[in-house]
């Protein structure tokens, strides 16, 4: 089984797929909390829109709410960003604020176990991780990864 991270700031829509496409991602998990981007240039990515092309090319979707940071997590990397000056497409690494919380209330509480098993009793073996920013260690989609790693899960950042 190898878990893949993949972002789309950066990306035009033909890219986005193709990396999809080259890599064989069997299961695609949007693990954001509003699955939506403003403005014309990613509408790709919205929720709707992303379903509808991946079923085209034969990929499950599945929306993974147990991962995706609350609010309040949320609003503490928005916050962090604001001191430092950064906007969140310009963002290299995440906030030690927002890691620790998402950490303690959302990755420790997750039960990968019961995700790892559905995946295996599904045969899925190519999985991606989605949210929007480019660099994974500016998402919370390098937490997920870094956690699987440390199960002994190959994880390749795209």
């Amino acid at each position: 089984m190898i878990f893949y991270t993949i972002g789309v700031y950066n990306s035009s829509e033909h890219d986005f797929f193709d990396k999809i496409v080259n890599n064989g991602i069997e299961l695609f998990c949007d693990i954001r909390q509003r699955r939506g981007v403003r403005g014309a240039k990613y509408a790709f990515v919205n929720s709707k829109r992303l379903q509808g092309h991946l079923l085209e090319m034969g990929v499950r979707y599945e929306h993974v709410f147990g991962l995706a940071p609350s609010k309040e997590i949320r609003k503490s990397q928005k916050d962090a960003d604001l001191f430092n000056g950064e906007l969140k497409y310009e963002r290299t690494e995440l906030g030690q604020v927002f890691r620790s919380e998402y950490k303690k209330n959302i990755l420790d509480v997750f039960n990968f176990e019961l995700f790892i098993e559905n995946l295996e009793k599904n045969r899925v073996n190519r999985i991606a991780f989605f949210c929007v920013e480019e660099i994974p260690q500016a998402c919370h989609r390098s937490i997920v990864t870094d956690k699987l790693e440390q199960l002994g899960y190959k994880i390749i950042h795209l």
